[in-house]
């Protein structure tokens, strides 16, 4: 599965790599909170499904993030500067299933 999201808001890539560290995830999201070790590229992590290992990749455009252990594949870019919309933020969040619980579904 997958889902997108558009947000209207111009920033830069090199911003939103600056601005998307794991050191500053709690002041991102009230979902997930470091629990243990981090580092630039990894930080382990608790949130509403469990703890897991959250990778972080800078990739064209600006990021990727992980959930390693996750046994449903999460994962999700968050990009700026790409056609078709470059003067937006496309977060991609893709899932290595076809059909997903409605409870999984609202809280993704």
């Amino acid at each position: 599965m997958e889902f997108f999201r558009k947000i209207d808001l111009k920033i830069t890539e090199p911003e939103l790599c600056e601005t998307l560290t794991l050191s500053s995830l709690e002041n991102m999201t009230q979902q997930l909170f470091v629990i243990g070790e981090q580092n630039a590229q990894e930080a382990s992590i608790g949130g509403v499904w469990g703890e897991f290992t959250l990778t972080r990749q800078v990739i064209r455009g600006g990021l990727r993030f992980a959930l390693k252990e996750c046994p449903n594949g999460l994962a999700w870019t968050i990009t700026t500067g790409l056609p078709p919309d470059t003067g937006c933020i496309v977060i991609h969040l893709t899932l290595n299933r076809k059909h997903i619980a409605q409870d999984f579904f609202e809280e993704i």
